[in-house]
């Protein structure tokens, strides 16, 4: 068959920290005045899998696009999960998200949580004025006191806040204590994982109080699951320029994924050998392939199998890349040929240049 980018159903999820932001900031068509929380750009997570819009390929499942065309949508010789290894997306912290927790991959494992962990990265898209968020324990806090400030709900005296400005993106490896809101909109790349312990008083859900017994089960399940050593901070990303008028941004990068950001005035033209995630935060551009082109609205996403191999982006805008990276060859390459340190890179995340 000839291959196409693939527009995907939509998942949305509505949990109690969600507004109407991604209608009302980002811009996105949403169908509904009811609070959303997140929309699930694309999604292989099992029960969500999202569905295929359009082309030859309309009406199937993401799962089964995986499964039936592996090396048409991964690239030769791709290996990893029994799924589609990304999930992307955007998300409303209208309120405040909980305290929560994902496992990394030994600990999923070992508990029977899942295939592998979830590690994530959130990129910045709005924020008001003042926003912050948690992210990681504070150097000598043990689980002991921990759990008492958990219960206490006393978050700053052993988690780190950092303030929020829109384009920053914060690496979150699995097993990193977190919780982002109110007044941020972010997009956010991940393992396919739908996994979570959380240590707040209320379910996730609608809002609920818990009792306090359940409550202090999720907390000994959060603790559980923690690294404590594990660390993070807001990076603006590296800037490489291909060009006059082309722009890439490097927003994070570790084994499971890379994101990059990339401004043009000219269009910008990109070939790849593997799937790629084309996210649009900005005003509709024109995405153009061998065979054909289509139109890429505000807040809306694109799968582009890896046979795909080019696509053209015309004019000007300002996208998201997410993929797979070979770390060395995508990533490492590129910048040090730009005259970043191997220090500098390494801030990117999860990435151990040698």
């Amino acid at each position: 068959m000839q291959w196409y980018p693939l527009k995907l159903s939509t998942p949305l999820a509505r949990q109690c920290f969600g507004g109407e932001r991604l209608r009302t900031r980002l811009g996105k068509a949403i169908d509904t005045q009811k609070r959303v929380a997140e929309a699930w750009e694309v999604s292989d997570v099992e029960g969500a899998s999202a569905r295929i819009e359009n082309g030859e390929l309309a009406g199937l499942s993401l799962h089964d696009v995986f499964e039936q065309h592996k090396e048409a949508l991964m690239g030769p010789h791709w290996q990893g999960p029994p799924h589609f290894p990304l999930l992307y997306k955007f998300i409303d912290g209208t309120g405040m998200l909980p305290v929560h927790v994902h496992a990394d991959d030994d600990t999923a494992r070992r508990q029977g949580i899942w295939h592998h962990g979830k590690t994530e990265a959130w990129h910045i898209l709005w924020c008001e004025p003042g926003a912050t968020l948690l992210l990681g324990v504070k150097a000598g806090v043990t689980h002991e006191r921990l759990r008492e400030a958990l219960l206490a709900q006393d978050y700053d005296t052993v988690m780190h806040r950092y303030s929020l400005r829109p384009g920053d993106t914060f690496y979150v490896p699995a097993g990193t204590l977190h919780s982002f809101g109110p007044g941020v909109v972010l997009g956010e790349i991940q393992q396919t994982a739908d996994i979570l312990e959380q240590a707040m008083p209320w379910e996730m859900a609608d809002g609920a109080p818990l009792s306090q017994e359940q409550w202090e089960a999720n907390i000994e399940a959060t603790l559980g699951q923690l690294n404590l050593d594990q660390q993070s901070q807001p990076h603006p990303g590296l800037v490489i320029h291909d060009g006059e008028h082309i722009e890439r941004r490097f927003c994070c990068a570790g084994p499971w994924f890379a994101m990059e950001r990339i401004v043009f005035t000219r269009g910008y033209r990109r070939s790849f050998d593997r799937a790629v995630l084309l996210s649009n935060p900005d005003a509709p551009i024109t995405v153009r392939w061998a065979n054909g082109e289509t139109q890429l609205p505000r807040a809306e996403s694109l799968l582009l199998p890896a046979a795909l191999g080019e696509i053209e982006l015309v004019g000007k805008g300002d996208v998201l890349m997410h993929y797979e990276p070979d770390l060395e060859h995508d990533v490492v390459a590129p910048l040090m040929a730009a005259g970043y340190s191997q220090h500098e890179i390494e801030q990117l995340g999860d990435i151990g240049v040698r």
